[in-house]
């Protein structure tokens, strides 16, 4: 990891961009659901907490965007790695990748649309909690598999820098879920509490 430090300019203002939007878009989903489920506010705004949940699930696609757009560019503008600029490398990035998107589109299409953007926050919530694939596979599959696909991205580009923001999203998410898990917990928890009364 050390090594990889030489290879980076960490001031260039396009690491630094890359670095703020992936640290932010996971505070901002986080800051904005939690505070939907104490006020009620969007749902209200927008009419009902579907259709809220449908705008803030909106803006994150826009915002993931934002931060592809912003991770690729930072690793355009920085050197590449000599050892990772081969096939073997190249190949080996692209299979990480493919295996990372099987996780996001399978988590995308075990939850549904509100179920992957925070619709719980919104009172729209599931049945029960899904444990088919990818969730039978490992924990928060949508996340990891997120940060595989910047992983095999930054082997494909041999880049240095984007391994480092690959390292910046794991952290990221790391956090986001130590955040949202003990919540999400909690509102199913009361669910199931206003199951037993009635």
């Amino acid at each position: 990891m050390a090594r990889l430090f030489g290879y980076v300019d960490m001031t260039d203002c396009g690491f630094l961009v890359a670095v703020l939007s992936i640290a932010f878009n996971p505070l901002f989903w986080n800051v904005v659901a939690r505070w939907e489920h104490k006020t009620r506010a969007l749902s209200r705004a927008f009419g009902s907490p579907r259709a809220a949940c449908y705008c803030l699930g909106s803006v994150i696609l826009v915002l993931n965007g934002v931060r592809s757009h912003c991770f690729t560019e930072a690793m355009k503008s920085q050197p590449k790695l000599e050892g990772l600029d081969c096939h073997w490398a190249y190949y080996s990035g692209l299979a990480i990748l493919a295996v990372g998107t099987l996780f996001v589109i399978s988590s995308f299409l075990a939850l549904g649309f509100t179920g992957t953007f925070l619709g719980d926050y919104f009172g729209i919530l599931m049945e029960a909690k899904v444990t088919s694939f990818p969730f039978s596979v490992l924990d928060n599959p949508m996340y990891w598999g997120s940060t595989a696909v910047y992983l095999g991205w930054s082997f494909m580009h041999a880049s240095p820098a984007g391994l480092l923001l690959t390292a910046v999203v794991a952290i990221s998410y790391t956090i986001a879920v130590l955040y949202e898990g003990p919540f999400t917990e909690e509102i199913y928890r009361q669910k199931q509490k206003g199951l037993k009364i009635k």
